[in-house]
């Protein structure tokens, strides 16, 4: 494996002492944001982990390694290249093997991090089930993949784009437990409550970090999902993101856009649509999960 696996040496000290590591996905920057507003996002985040005393891990792939752990210059090459292929399970021996550059979708970051020894991810929003699933089997890799990796992923929910009822039946069949931080309601993106209900909730990091323990020490190998609402000054009016949501899918299926473009054509429809301030809240949600994962990666250490 060393010879595809790459992890810096920041990433691999903190790893040795035992001391607290979190995962960041490279695809928020390639396809998440324009520049420079990506980069920044991704210095932010690395920043607030280190706030709270973690170490970050963003994750790419870049001349035939898979890196854990970029420096400055890599993170800056993935925000200003927007061609960065989005580099999912799927891509990942063929992007490898070719040395071309892959942007780590959530799955892709999943299996890094474990491959790498990390046990924290923090992230936007999940993919998950599209909205019309029922007729065009549009279903993240994201799912499947916390069927069967063993970390936990810290987001916001479901993006919003999503059919998020679906979206959670279909990890209740796969054995995914799905925590809500301080809320008994599954968030959904850019507003706090989508109608639907966590598993379990959880009051603090450390209550989160021992469930966390617990998955591990039992042997079970799939991930958990840890819902964090968006900080409530951040939201935006529930109406008022679901007709733009509903008016980009419609232009969406007018054009003909679907597979892994989706995602991206949505968010950027919406930021347009919206006057930037989805962009804002998609922001505040990734900084505040970036907060809430390094300090449950901080009391997963103590254990």
């Amino acid at each position: 494996m060393n010879r595809y696996l790459e992890i810096s040496e920041e990433v691999k000290a903190a790893l040795e002492a035992g001391d607290p590591v979190v995962a960041l996905e490279t695809t928020i920057i390639s396809h998440g944001f324009g520049y420079p507003d990506n980069l920044e996002c991704g210095r932010n985040c690395e920043k607030i982990i280190r706030e709270e005393g973690a170490v970050p891990a963003a994750v790419g792939v870049a001349g035939g390694k898979i890196k854990v752990g970029l420096s400055e210059e890599e993170l800056m090459f993935f925000a200003e290249h927007k061609d960065i292929r989005k580099c999912s399970r799927r891509d990942l021996a063929a992007v490898v093997a070719r040395g071309e550059y892959g942007a780590a979708t959530v799955a892709l970051t999943m299996i890094a991090a474990k491959m790498a020894g990390i046990r924290f991810f923090a992230t936007g929003g999940i993919g998950g089930v599209h909205r019309g699933a029922q007729q065009s089997f549009d279903i993240s890799a994201d799912l499947e993949e916390l069927s069967q990796t063993g970390v936990a992923v810290i987001c916001a929910g479901a993006k919003a784009i999503l059919d998020i009822p679906l979206t959670l039946e279909y990890l209740e069949t796969a054995g995914v437990a799905v925590l809500g931080f301080q809320t008994g309601d599954f968030p959904a993106f850019y507003t706090r409550e989508s109608g639907c209900k966590v598993d379990y909730r959880v009051e603090d990091a450390a209550d989160a970090a021992r469930i966390v323990k617990a998955k591990t020490d039992l042997g079970l190998h799939n991930g958990i999902l840890i819902a964090v609402p968006i900080p409530e000054k951040d939201q935006l009016d529930s109406e008022f993101i679901e007709r733009n949501i509903n008016e980009a899918i419609a232009k969406a299926e007018t054009r003909g856009i679907r597979g892994k473009a989706l995602t991206p054509f949505l968010l950027a429809e919406l930021k347009n649509s919206t006057g930037g301030k989805s962009e804002a809240a998609n922001k505040a949600l990734v900084y505040n999960n970036s907060r809430v994962a390094a300090r449950i990666a901080g009391e997963y250490a103590k254990l």
